[in-house]
């Protein structure tokens, strides 16, 4: 029997569940549709959120003849072979829209290949993605393409949909008495990760479970969903878009000193037991943002890291999220990254110039000819360890490239600094 997914799914724009942003009244694939001009367009986003639904109604809408494709068990021999039975029957559509599915299957040549196909006008391709489209696809097909979001439903939308299908399933089968508790729904929406595929799927596996023969009735409460659900999948994918922003929040909420949202991404991330992503942001945080307002910053962490590679999962998570709490409460500078990348940046654009020859290296025969290192002044000879001379060279004698950040430590150095220097 077809799953009660594809039995339900929407034929009108207006059935369909979440995406507002791109298909509501008024916005753009909404006046791209009533005015039947369709681009080649690129849908990318997570599974279960309507992108091949509504390729599907753009075809019927549009008078054009639907074809569907998987790039998974399918190469562009096999897409022009179809595309070209197809278009033997063109006499009775207005033209051709491809539903390519998981293009990021195809390689760089295929994908090449592909713009044939779609060059001559003929064939309208609509591509869809679970991965960001510019990490997966040739620049050839974005250039030509109109690339859209979808986006995770939202709970309270993936409810108004399991109430829309619970009142088509009445309609679908003979049992003298159908009854899905609203409590049953919220938790299938509270565990299907704003994938509508995932929800009917999971609905419809309750109300098999909820099956009472004798009766000839159906009852699906929350234990029936609690029975027959699975954990709920976090979308991860560690080397896409998923993952990428997953650390990105990681780090921002370190950053940012929201000890509570930094633990929520690190558990999104210890879920994943992505050991080096986490790794690598906490020592990371360690000198770009906390820095010289907490020295020992980077110590505390590299000893945690140390303790929890050691460790492995599921024990790591404790020190993992001790340095997490402690970063996230640390005070901030970012005085280490901005001296570095501002020195970096004169390297690439300005003509620093050479050395001053009293640095330079003096420990061999002769270099007193050359007068290396004959004026350079030893500090721990004088008082205080510290005598003014010239550092930079000549040409960037006058760059200051650290700047003391507004926190205790680097401002008791600064203080020190200056009342020696004077």
């Amino acid at each position: 029997m077809q799953p009660l997914a594809d039995r339900l799914r929407p034929e009108k724009i207006e059935d369909m569940i979440g995406q507002s942003h791109i298909i509501g009244e008024g916005k753009v694939l909404n006046k791209i549709i009533k005015n039947q001009s369709i681009p080649n367009m690129i849908f990318f986003g997570p599974p279960g959120t309507g992108k091949t639904t509504l390729a599907n109604i753009i075809a019927n809408t549009t008078g054009k003849k639907y074809v569907k494709l998987n790039a998974v068990n399918c190469g562009v021999k096999e897409i022009k072979e179809v595309i070209d039975t197809t278009k033997q029957d063109l006499f009775s559509y207005n033209g051709i829209i491809l539903m390519l599915d998981e293009i990021q299957a195809m390689n760089r040549k295929q994908q090449q290949a592909l713009l044939e196909v779609i060059e001559d006008g003929s064939v309208t391709l609509i591509a869809s993605t679970a991965d960001n489209p510019y990490f997966v696809i040739y620049k050839a097909i974005l250039s030509r393409s109109s690339i859209f979001e979808f986006k995770a439903i939202d709970k309270s939308d993936i409810f108004k949909g399991l109430k829309r299908a619970v009142d088509k399933i009445e309609g679908l089968y003979s049992y003298e008495s159908i009854k899905i508790d609203d409590e049953a729904l919220d938790c299938i929406a509270e565990t299907c990760n704003g994938d509508m595929r995932s929800a009917l799927n999971k609905l419809e596996l309750a109300f098999n479970l909820g099956i009472d023969v004798p009766s000839n009735s159906v009852n699906v409460s929350l234990d029936t969903v609690i029975q027959s659900s699975s954990l709920k999948r976090l979308s991860y994918d560690r080397g896409g878009d998923d993952g990428y922003s997953i650390l990105s929040a990681f780090h921002k909420s370190l950053r940012g000193s929201d000890a509570d949202a930094s633990i929520h991404y690190l558990a999104r991330l210890i879920k994943a037991e992505d050991m080096q992503g986490i790794t690598r942001r906490l020592l990371c945080v360690a000198s770009e943002d906390v820095g010289l307002a907490v020295p020992q910053a980077i110590t505390i962490t590299e000893a945690c890291v140390s303790s929890a590679l050691q460790l492995g999962f599921p024990e790591a998570r404790i020190p993992l999220a001790q340095a997490t709490i402690y970063l996230a409460q640390c005070p901030k500078s970012d005085s280490v990254i901005k001296a570095i990348d501002s020195a970096l940046y004169d390297l690439d654009n300005l003509e620093t110039g050479d050395i001053p020859i009293h640095l330079k290296d003096a420990h061999y025969l002769g270099a007193k000819n050359l007068s290396r290192g004959v004026d350079y002044k030893y500090p721990h000879n004088y008082v205080n360890h510290y005598v003014k001379q010239q550092y930079l060279p000549d040409a960037i004698c006058d760059k200051v490239y650290y700047n003391h950040g507004n926190n205790k430590n680097e401002l008791a150095f600064k203080h020190y600094w200056d009342n020696l220097k004077k």
